[in-house]
């Protein structure tokens, strides 16, 4: 990170790929402190640039956004100090729509150049630039008029996912093709990733993942759930909170005061799951987001990799899941197979979903074009002992061949669902004797449709309704190695699973877990609330709590050896009177304990000369 700064402060352009919760943000905000004048960031989201403004703000570094939630009062500083020079302003976040939309604030900008205090441009999440990134934003396309306008200022362009593809078209459009390029691992050694298998009844979904936030987060810990659509946030939510679960949706349709209330509300811990589209999550900057569902498929490994790397920022453990059933392949596939590889992009996902032997993290390295590194355990393949069954399934693939190719000789269409029906009732009509074997299940059905797609032996086709796209399945381009036999097509069965013994202490889920790291997260929320604009992750981080119970400084000196002179000062008195009092009470509490050791190694000592065996049994959690 040190060079990259150097970088920066030496005048240079700069790309940096760095996986999330790397510290990307500290690359200009860092220089944005030292170098003099304005530092104008680039983000594609109001909920990221909120968070970072409200964190800037609570270190007391002036920084300001200029967006449709600015305020009059604030929009008139933002100018005046861009065209004058009046008033205390280092960064200034912005969205692309301002950029290539406004010409009031090109205009002031340009007075600010020209009169030498624009000292560095960062374009945050430049992914968004590429046409073939996951998240093609056409406002980001006209950002390369920055590098014209001002070409002699430093440009910074930051992402956690560019292929090398992606990277070449930055370069391109950002005109920064002499730019010093820093890559860093995609690997989240903290994270957990799983697929688990999704029912096809709805209902059913959900009581697996409010049984799992239950049981799994009995601390209330933050968690967000991801969803296809709009309309199935809403009702994931409604129904996450009939079980019992503080939640709420997150997206594009709502009001924009309505969205910011429940962003605030569950950046405040007030409320624990945030059930949103991908318009929530790009660089949201809550360090202590504990889990990830995928409640349907991402469209690319892009994309998921960024949705699921919204947890564990600070480094703690915590947990990715990708709900995932064939079905809700051809719903993605509709929606994106017009953009730029599309499909190749779903098809990647889909063949990290359908593996059941090969290591997740594996799947992503090679996806980025990085070396494998050790998953030490940290996803589900590599944990559980899967034991699979290779069964042939050729039989089947040239049957679901030729009823493909007999509809597509009499002009017919099927979806993926009615192709399955149609092989069901045509095995039924033919009679026991002369259908393949083994006989499969619907669901292993569906998986061997997906299986011919991914290996082109099948394609998908699409057509436009008055109210939809609708995705077919018709033969693809090796279908005739299949039906004379030179292809031989095999499913992977799970017959049995068996969890590795150390799985549940390298995922322990990191809570609360004293009383003392109970009331500290107590006070930063109280401290939080009487704060305006002040996250509780900004007052205290999770991890500087579990450091404040461990050592439990009573001084302000001590303090800011541990949470910085800055914190220590704003906040310290109450931290040190917390924790004093607390050493205080549990004084007598811990006399006591010593005694009941005493008491307990007399005992120790008395069952040794017995020469009976004593069996212990220890959590799972418990660590090493």
């Amino acid at each position: 990170m040190f060079k990259i700064i150097n970088a920066v402060m030496s005048g240079r352009d700069v790309l940096v790929i760095m996986a999330a919760g790397g510290g990307k943000s500290l690359c200009y905000q860092l220089p944005a402190i030292l170098r003099d004048g304005i530092t104008l960031i680039v983000s594609p989201l109001l909920s990221l640039i909120q968070d970072q403004v409200m964190g800037l703000m609570a270190l007391g570094i002036p920084a300001y956004m200029l967006t449709s939630a600015t305020s009059k009062d604030d929009e008139k500083f933002i100018y005046k100090a861009l065209e004058k020079g009046d008033g205390d302003l280092r960064m200034l976040y912005v969205t692309p729509e301002k950029i290539s939309k406004s010409k009031r604030f090109m205009s002031k900008l340009e007075k600010c150049h020209n009169a030498g205090r624009l000292s560095l441009i960062s374009i945050d999440e430049a992914h968004c630039c590429s046409q073939w990134g996951h998240d093609f934003r056409p406002d980001y396309k006209n950002l390369g008029i920055l590098k014209i306008q001002f070409p002699h200022v430093p440009l910074i362009a930051l992402t956690a996912t560019a292929t090398y593809k992606v990277q070449t078209d930055l370069l391109e459009m950002l005109h920064i093709p002499k730019c010093v390029k820093f890559t860093s691992t995609v690997n989240r050694p903290n994270l957990f990733y799983k697929v688990h298998e999704k029912v096809s009844v709805g209902k059913v979904v959900i009581d697996q993942i409010a049984e799992y936030i239950r049981s799994s987060y009995t601390n209330n810990e933050s968690g967000i759930v991801y969803c296809f659509s709009r309309k199935e946030c809403e009702q994931v939510a409604k129904e996450l909170r009939e079980h019992g679960i503080s939640a709420d949706y997150y997206h594009a349709d709502m009001d924009v005061v309505a969205r910011e209330k429940v962003h605030l509300r569950w950046s405040n811990s007030k409320l624990q799951v945030i059930v949103g589209t991908v318009a929530f999550g790009m660089g949201i900057n809550k360090p202590d987001v504990r889990f990830v569902i995928h409640h349907s498929l991402s469209k690319s490994m892009e994309t998921y990799y960024q949705e699921s790397g919204r947890a564990g920022r600070d480094g703690l453990p915590s947990e990715c899941i990708l709900y995932y059933k064939p079905t809700d392949v051809p719903r993605q596939s509709s929606m994106v197979f017009y953009e730029n590889s599309g499909l190749q992009n779903l098809y990647d996902i889909v063949r990290y979903c359908q593996s059941k032997k090969c290591c997740r993290r594996s799947a992503i390295f090679h996806h980025f074009g990085e070396p494998p590194q050790d998953c030490n355990g940290m996803c589900d393949n590599c944990a559980y002992g899967t034991v699979l069954k290779e069964i042939d399934v050729t039989g089947h693939a040239k049957t679901i061949v030729t009823m493909l190719r007999d509809m597509q000789e009499h002009e017919q269409r099927a979806t993926m669902l009615q192709l399955v029906d149609k092989f069901k009732a045509k095995m039924k009509e033919m009679g026991a004797s002369s259908n393949p074997t083994p006989d499969l299940k619907k669901e292993q059905l569906e998986n061997l449709v997906i299986r011919l797609l991914l290996d082109r032996v099948l394609k998908e086709e699409f057509q436009h309704t008055a109210y939809a796209t609708n995705a077919y399945v018709t033969i693809g381009p090796l279908w005739n190695q299949v039906l004379q036999g030179k292809r031989p097509v095999k499913l992977a069965i799970c017959v049995a699973q068996k969890q590795n013994d150390d799985r549940n202490k390298k995922v322990s889920k990191r809570g609360l877990s004293s009383v003392l790291e109970y009331k500290l997260d107590e006070l930063r929320k109280e401290i939080s609330s009487s704060e305006v604009g002040i996250f509780p992750h900004a007052v205290l981080s999770t991890q500087q709590i579990a450091l404040l119970s461990i050592q439990k400084p009573t001084s302000i000196p001590e303090l800011e050896k541990l949470i910085g002179k800055l914190k220590a000062e704003k906040y310290g008195r109450r931290i040190a009177e917390l924790i004093q009092n607390y050493v205080r009470e549990e004084q007598p509490n811990c006399e006591a304990t010593d005694a009941d050791k005493g008491n307990e190694n007399e005992g120790i000592k008395r069952r040794r000369k017995n020469k009976s065996p004593v069996i212990i049994e220890s959590s799972g959690d418990e660590k090493d």
